[in-house]
């Protein structure tokens, strides 16, 4: 008597399991918080891309651009106001937003995925001609993926690889497979490619390179040609990230594949996404937040304070411990301080304090030359979930005065509301005069009925 053997059941892998939620993410089934915060992030994004306009790196990927690619296409390079392919638009785009330290964060993945996602999935939305609700669901997938992957990756790979790189870029392709309406195994093959192109390490920290703009344009370009050869039937790793030779082998030391797939459909990352209100690396923000806060409380001047000391969680330290002595505005921007004597002496870190006169400031030097940072084991133990800020500071009258905040600004528990994300968003435009008050009003507009919209091919008109 033959015996029947029952086969096993496939084994899906946590690459799979990814794969088909990314795939089937639906309009219809997003939480209407996770749109209107979709589209809050796409208004932050949009101008910080406009502020990038004019700066030398930006500049330089903009020449690369026109040099190498085509005079006229489907997608819009918002700085130009010219229409390129969806490749080098996204490529620019992407440099363009990541310059002056506006663009948002997600907390516990220590990615900016603003930067990466939405000049990818804009110009292929722009290229196969989609909906405002379409751009929306693909973005939300890219989000959903991007935080995932640096969750995944972990604390160890932050400390070498610049997270927004390398999870940035399978973030960028996951929304571009969205648009172009991949199946999971697709999707999957997607990520594969994806993974394998991932890059991006600090290194440049140390002297004020550019490749901070690199890497984003790198990941949203990379990422969206990842989506379209997949499309084409071109294959990859079909476990790029657990693989024996995957990221997490190549990459990390602490990865742990249960946040690939952590609460997948329940739990969206989109919502989670902090925005930036200092106007620099967001390690500084929670400290700045302290200090302001202190110095509201006790009525200090800067005279007033002989030292101040910043408990920071390690991250602070691996990316910002490089910069000791700041020489260019960008790297400016990655002194903690720097930022603190900003906020000590002006009372505030804003866009326009960041410039080449500020950087030989006499009083910002010497109370940069007052602050140091030391490892708090607390907030070390509650980071990268929470940035949580504490000063210790030290008066010239020999008080000791210390001040602790839970929430920063721009985190969800202490957002930026509506009308200050308009205002931020026209002083970013302002500042590059990208564009005018009148063009960002319309644009706003538009943006706050994204959803509503049956088009997203032109959102700045050629000049």
């Amino acid at each position: 008597m033959q015996m029947s053997v029952k086969k096993p059941a496939a084994v899906v892998s946590p690459s799979q399991t990814l794969s088909i939620f990314l795939s089937s993410i639906r309009y219809e089934d997003l939480p209407d918080s996770v749109v209107a915060r979709t589209e809050e992030l796409f208004l932050d994004w949009f101008a910080s891309a406009l502020a990038g306009k004019g700066a030398r790196p930006v500049s330089a990927m903009d020449a690369f651009a026109s040099a190498m690619g085509p005079k006229d296409g489907a997608a819009e390079n918002l700085l130009t106001r010219k229409r390129t392919s969806p490749f080098f638009a996204a490529l620019v785009n992407a440099a363009a937003s990541h310059f002056v330290e506006q663009d948002d964060l997600h907390n516990s993945s220590v990615l900016h995925p603003g930067t990466v996602v939405f000049p990818a999935v804009l110009a292929a939305a722009q290229d196969v001609g989609v909906s405002g609700r379409e751009l929306i669901a693909a973005s939300v997938a890219g989000y959903e993926c991007g935080v995932r992957v640096g969750e995944f990756l972990g604390r160890s790979h932050y400390k070498v690889f610049h997270t927004t790189g390398t999870a940035g870029k399978l973030a960028a392709a996951a929304g571009v497979a969205h648009v172009l309406k991949l199946d999971a195994d697709q999707m999957q093959h997607c990520l594969g490619s994806a993974g394998t192109m991932a890059a991006g390490l600090w290194e440049f920290l140390r002297d004020a390179a550019d490749s901070k703009q690199l890497h984003t344009a790198k990941a949203a370009a990379d990422g969206l040609m990842a989506a379209y050869i997949a499309r084409d039937g071109f294959t990859g790793a079909r476990n790029i990230f657990e693989g024996k030779q995957g990221m997490a082998a190549g990459m990390s030391s602490d990865a742990d594949v249960k946040w690939l797939t952590d609460g997948l459909g329940t739990r969206w990352a989109t919502a989670e996404t902090s925005f930036k209100f200092h106007a620099s690396c967001r390690h500084t923000h929670p400290s700045a937040d302290a200090l302001q806060t202190l110095m509201r409380q006790h009525q200090l001047q800067a005279d007033d304070i002989v030292r101040v000391t910043a408990h920071v969680h390690q991250g602070a330290i691996d990316v910002l411990g490089p910069v000791t002595d700041p020489q260019t505005v960008h790297q400016s921007k990655f002194s903690m301080g720097f930022v603190l004597a900003m906020i000590a002496t002006l009372g505030r870190a804003a866009l326009a304090d960041f410039t080449e006169k500020s950087i030989k400031n006499n009083n910002l030097r010497k109370f940069h030359d007052r602050v140091s940072m030391v490892l708090d084991k607390d907030i070390d133990a509650a980071y990268p979930r929470r940035w949580i800020g504490r000063v210790s500071v030290k008066t010239v009258d020999g008080r000791t005065l210390e001040c602790r905040v839970e929430t920063p600004k721009g985190d969800p528990g202490n957002t930026l509301s509506r009308a200050e994300l308009e205002d931020k968003a026209l002083r970013l435009a302002g500042y590059s005069g990208a564009a005018t008050a009148d063009e960002m009003k319309t644009l706003m507009a538009r943006i706050w009925r994204l959803r509503d919209q049956p088009s997203v091919r032109d959102f700045l008109a050629r000049s």
